[in-house]
């Protein structure tokens, strides 16, 4: 289903959509389908402005093959998220996505949880950062919306970053909410100071997303699981172009 979409693509905010959990329902019965390679089609069909992936250690959802296929055939920018690692750095070497988002992993959780420890890793990071950048690929990192998060970032050497949202997704009450907000903006407006670019995602969903879309200098959200949900409701291409407009409705 093609929905047509009243907001210009080259004035709004962009949307990466991560097609993981697409891959994640293929992996579950090991079979050849649902494919994230068509997902992205459809994604891209639809107005998303990147297609964002997680090849993780364990492979527990997207597979060298669908990295590979994507980098030949995507017509919009390719994010592949992915630990630091001497073996990630040269998966990322090998096949040169259009961006890397360095991000925390770890085997037993579901999902990311939080940001990556820049502060803490700041020689590896900086090292892997070089490594990226040495071959004409575009360093983002995955961060909490702190000002230790924000500045380590910055003396790495990459362009961008991009703020974990999960905590202000999970807010349980209003002044919660609020105050994980204006952390988020502080932090996006420490960031944009310091010369770096800012991105935003995680746990948002049609609901939330307004908030986010909205904070100053955030050019970029990377949205996943709630768009694949509402996708086995209303199809792909519908629940990409309702993120694109929920977005660009008043908070």
């Amino acid at each position: 289903m093609s929905v047509t979409l009243t907001a210009d693509r080259t004035e709004r905010i962009r949307l990466g959509v991560n097609v993981d959990h697409i891959a994640t329902l293929r992996q579950a019965r090991g079979t050849r389908y649902p494919d994230p390679v068509f997902a992205a089609s459809l994604a891209e069909l639809a107005g998303a402005d990147q297609i964002t992936i997680h090849l993780r250690e364990d492979r527990r959802h997207i597979q060298e093959r669908d990295l590979q296929i994507l980098r030949k055939t995507l017509t919009v920018p390719l994010n592949l998220e992915m630990a630091a690692t001497q073996d990630m750095v040269c998966k990322a070497l090998e096949y040169l996505p259009d961006t890397v988002t360095l991000v925390p992993e770890k085997r037993e959780e579901r999902t990311t949880e939080g940001g990556l420890d820049v502060a803490g890793q700041l020689a590896v990071i900086t090292k892997v950062v070089g490594q990226l950048q040495a071959a004409g690929i575009v360093v983002s990192l995955f961060i909490d919306p702190t000002e230790a998060q924000v500045r380590a970032s910055a003396q790495t050497g990459a362009p961008a970053i991009e703020l974990h949202t999960g905590d202000y997704a999970e807010a349980k009450t209003a002044a919660l909410h609020c105050e994980r907000l204006q952390h988020l903006r502080d932090a996006a407006l420490l960031a944009h100071r310091l010369g770096l670019r800012v991105a935003a995602g995680h746990g948002l969903d049609y609901q939330n997303v307004q908030s986010v879309a909205a904070l100053p200098h955030v050019e970029e959200l990377n949205i996943g699981h709630s768009i694949v949900a509402r996708a086995v409701l209303v199809g792909f291409e519908r629940a990409v172009a309702e993120m694109i407009l929920a977005m660009h409705t008043a908070p």
